[in-house]
C-alpha cells in the first residue's frame, strides 16, 4: 500500500489543532468528573437523606444511557425549553455528567474498602467527621481507587471521540471531513490512530507509574 506522505504532511496541522481540542476537553471533563464523583462518593458514604436516593438515580440514568444520547439531548433538546450552550460546553457538560457517575462508583468503592475498625479508632480519639474523611478515609480511598480512576480517565479521553456529533472538529471528525474531500482513507485514519496513540499511552504509562508507586508506599513490594 503506498501512502500519500504530502498529504500526510499538509493534514497534521488540522490534526494537531484537532488533538489540541480534544486535550482541553479531556482535562476539563476528568477534573469535573473526579471532583463531582469525590463529593458524590462522601455523600453516599454519610448517607444523606434525600440527597443519596438522586445521586444513586443519577448514577444509574448516567451509566445507562449512551453519550451520543446524551449530547443530542444537550444540544438538541435543550435549546427546545429556551436553553442554549455552545458545542463546547455541550461536550464538557456530557463528559462530566457521564464520568462523574464512574467517579463516584470508583472512590465509593475506595471507601467502602478502608476497614471499619480504622473508622471507629479514628473517631474514639475524637476526630470529626471532616477530619475523618481527610486524614483516614480519602488517602486510603484515592490509594485502593488509582487503577479504577484511572482507567475512568483514560475511558473519557477516547470519549471524546463522540464530540464531533455536535460539529466540534475533534479528531474523528476531521478524519471523516478528509476522508469524504481527498477520498484518503488509509492516510487519514492512520493519521487519527497515531493522534490518540499518541495521547493515551503516555496516560496510561503515567497513570501505571503512579499505582505502582501507590502500591509499594503501602506494601514495600
Amino acid at each position: 500500500m503506498n501512502l500519500d506522505w504530502d498529504f500526510i504532511v499538509r493534514s497534521l496541522p488540522l490534526y494537531g489543532a484537532a488533538m489540541w481540542l480534544t486535550v482541553k476537553l479531556a482535562v476539563i471533563a476528568i477534573l469535573l468528573s473526579t471532583l463531582l464523583g469525590l463529593l458524590f462518593s462522601l455523600v453516599l458514604f454519610n448517607k444523606v437523606r434525600g440527597i443519596s436516593g438522586l445521586i444513586l438515580a443519577y448514577v444509574e440514568l448516567s451509566r445507562n444511557t449512551p453519550l451520543l444520547v446524551q449530547l443530542f439531548f444537550l444540544y438538541y433538546g435543550l435549546p427546545k425549553i429556551g436553553l442554549h450552550l455552545s458545542e463546547f460546553t455541550c461536550a464538557i457538560v456530557g463528559l462530566t455528567f457521564l464520568g462523574g457517575s464512574y467517579m463516584t462508583e470508583a472512590f465509593r468503592s475506595g471507601i467502602e474498602a478502608v476497614g471499619k475498625s480504622q473508622l471507629e479508632s479514628g473517631l474514639s480519639i475524637g476526630l470529626g467527621k471532616l477530619q475523618l474523611a481527610r486524614y483516614i478515609i480519602l488517602p486510603q480511598a484515592l490509594a485502593i481507587g488509582i487503577p479504577s480512576l484511572g482507567a475512568n480517565a483514560i475511558f473519557l479521553l477516547k470519549e471524546t471521540s463522540i464530540v464531533g456529533a455536535i460539529a466540534l472538529m475533534d479528531l474523528m471528525n476531521v478524519a471523516k471531513d478528509l476522508i469524504g474531500m481527498h477520498y484518503k482513507t488509509a492516510e487519514s485514519l492512520l493519521l487519527l490512530v497515531l493522534a490518540y496513540l499518541v495521547l493515551v499511552l503516555p496516560l496510561s504509562v503515567l497513570l501505571s507509574w503512579l499505582e505502582r508507586k501507590v502500591r509499594y508506599a503501602e506494601f514495600g513490594d
